[in-house]
């Protein structure tokens, strides 16, 4: 998978989260965070939520992959701009 890959799900699908990601691209958690963190850094990408933050409980037994969620925030592509 590469870097095109990823950004067109997301831009499909608005927010996913990682556990979606790693089901779809049947790739590591880890390894799709280095991926994201390339989004991310260049301000296509948000991380919404992580860890029990998601649920609003304290017992901390969410799933992180369940939980960590990502939203494709830049829409200059879908306005004909290049990147």
């Amino acid at each position: 998978m590469i870097l095109s890959d990823l950004r067109q799900y997301l831009q499909s699908h608005q927010r996913v989260s990682l556990n979606d990601l790693v089901l779809h691209f049947q790739i590591d958690a880890d390894a799709l965070r280095g991926m994201l963190a390339k989004w991310i850094t260049k301000g296509k990408v948000r991380r919404e939520m992580s860890g029990g933050e998601a649920c609003g409980g304290s017992c901390c037994k969410c799933d992180p992959l369940l939980t960590e969620i990502y939203q494709w925030v830049d829409h200059s592509l879908e306005q004909g701009e290049s990147q």
